[in-house]
């Protein structure tokens, strides 16, 4: 079967889907329909819907849109089985049931943002800047009926440098995974379907990706000046980490975000959180050595560097709350 030949679905919601996307159309791959989530209600009042990023392109390239609420509706399946889908391809979107990944002849593969089985879940790059790793990567699996633990077909590996943010490992990963996608399509090609696949093992020492909330973010300053400056890149630019300062009349508490930090060889002093300005400088105790702060955002404000970020620095207590 030619590539041109084999019909496929894509499933995907966010931008880092698009990457997959785009490659398997410029690569002349014949994708007949895209499932996206439903339009996303945003502004004040709710009143504008957005779609997808999955959906945007695939409305400027004419391919057909799904939007199911639920996978398992009637009519999204009866929809589903009219474009004859050789092979599905999914990147970043929701759990499937067996009656959708089992649909085509060639099955359903995953596209994740790590080196499975390490990081199964919703945020694979976060949690793995977060734990410091300095290597990640891309898995290509068959789904089965557990979220991220199908067989593994092909992995690429992807260094984290020291200094590297979210954003910076998410665009690489997001190109290094559109790469490994189309390779992915083209061995099931190559062998009509039955190649041979790698189980995933199970052990004590696999760490999860789960889903990343508001409180996650908080930072915990009675730690390690490492384990708070990985926390800190690993949860920058999106959503950001964030901590409290005190007014020093009122004790009125104010959010403050903070998307960009250094280490030191300052040791601590004073308790873990206590603030230090030296001229134009703002560092942060830990439980050893003290972090330096270099972008910031006080709540209803801008997103400043360190040194404007000073120039208005009145009222506040010189410690962060805990």
């Amino acid at each position: 079967m030619k590539k041109e030949e084999l019909r496929i679905v894509f499933m995907g919601t966010p931008e880092f889907a698009v990457g997959t996307f785009k490659a398997l159309v410029d690569g002349s791959y014949h994708v007949v329909a895209a499932v996206t989530q439903p339009d996303k209600p945003v502004g004040r009042h709710g009143s504008v819907l957005q779609p997808s990023a999955v959906k945007q392109y695939a409305l400027e390239h004419q391919i057909p849109v799904l939007q199911p609420e639920k996978m398992k509706d009637p009519v999204f399946l009866e929809q589903l089985r009219s474009y004859r889908a050789d092979l599905q391809v999914v990147v970043a979107f929701r759990m499937l049931p067996e009656v959708v990944w089992g649909m085509p002849r060639f099955g359903t593969f995953n596209v994740h943002a790590s080196l499975l089985p390490q990081y199964r879940g919703a945020a694979p790059i976060n949690w793995a800047i977060i734990n410091g790793e300095t290597e990640t990567g891309v898995t290509t699996f068959f789904l089965d009926h557990q979220i991220d633990t199908g067989r593994i077909i092909m992995q690429k590996p992807f260094p984290i440098p020291d200094d590297a943010d979210v954003e910076y490992v998410y665009d690489g990963l997001m190109r290094l995974g559109a790469r490994l996608a189309v390779e992915t399509v083209d061995r099931i090609l190559e062998n009509d379907g039955e190649l041979a696949t790698i189980p995933q093992t199970e052990n004590a020492h696999l760490h999860d990706a789960p889903k990343i909330f508001k409180e996650t973010c908080r930072i915990n300053w009675n730690q390690s000046a490492k384990r708070v400056y990985d926390f800190i890149r690993g949860l920058s630019p999106y959503p950001g980490v964030w901590t409290e300062l005190r007014e020093q009349e009122s004790e009125k508490k104010t959010v403050l975000k903070i998307y960009k930090a250094t280490k030191t060889n300052r040791p601590s002093s004073g308790t873990p959180g206590e603030i230090h300005i030296e001229s134009n400088h703002l560092y942060v105790s830990t439980q050893d050595t003290q972090l330096e702060l270099l972008e910031l955002q006080l709540s209803g404000k801008k997103r400043l560097a360190v040194k404007d970020f000073l120039n208005g620095f009145h009222g506040y207590a010189h410690v962060f709350e805990e």
